[in-house]
């Protein structure tokens, strides 16, 4: 099957790395503000049981589930000591439940036993902790640390393909390939950009192009 391309690619330069500069430009201009849509509140290790719960569910989703999570358990020592099955059935709306509670409890004892309670600022640490891989290290990275990355999501994987930004499917592929086509301080603003893009226009079913703001830029 042909791969589906963005419409609007003919109002962007030829070039990849021209076409990318463009593709944030155009980004910026429309969401200047657009953010992390998991709700961590500055939290390092609420962004960390955050992104683990938003696996195969959505951010809203995680958003409403982790207001009594947190509720209950407050910081990483009250994960801790937690009730494997409390914090199965608080998290149970977020799929995966069973897995998820045993990464979020091994991951929150190696925090408190090895690090004193405080999430690694380093990826190498990040990706030590239980089902921490590249996406969710770089999104700590960026924000939480303040060290921008790439974050290759599903949407940011879709996206990179319709703009012809990368061929790839596999995110550690999309990751490389983006991270030399996009300036480092701007990686982490153009995923969530990107990512916010795919959520409202560029969705994987019934893309509304002909609303996509994309389209509205002249070509630069």
């Amino acid at each position: 099957m042909k791969k589906f391309l963005c419409p609007a690619l003919d109002t962007f330069p030829k070039t990849k790395k021209e076409r990318a500069l463009t593709l944030c430009r155009r980004l910026e201009t429309y969401y200047p503000d657009a953010v992390c849509a998991l709700e961590f509140e500055g939290d390092p290790f609420r962004l960390l049981v955050m992104a683990r719960l938003s696996a195969q569910c959505t951010d809203k989703r995680v958003n409403e589930v982790s207001k009594p999570l947190f509720k209950k358990y407050p910081d990483v020592f009250s994960f801790a000591r937690a009730d494997r099955a409390e914090l199965e059935e608080l998290i149970r709306p977020c799929g995966l439940f069973r897995s998820k509670a045993d990464q979020i409890l091994k991951t929150s004892k190696i925090l408190v036993e090895k690090h004193g309670g405080e999430v690694p600022q380093d990826k190498e640490g990040l990706m030590a902790l239980p089902g921490v891989g590249e996406k969710i290290a770089n999104l700590m990275l960026g924000d939480a640390f303040g060290d921008p990355h790439i974050v290759a999501d599903t949407h940011c994987i879709r996206l990179a393909g319709r703009f012809r930004l990368s061929d790839s499917e596999n995110p550690a592929k999309v990751t490389k390939d983006l991270e030399k086509l996009i300036l480092k301080a701007e990686q982490a603003d153009f995923c969530h950009r990107l990512i916010t893009l795919g959520r409202e226009f560029c969705k994987a079913q019934g893309p509304r192009c002909e609303q996509c703001p994309m389209k509205r830029f002249d070509a630069t």
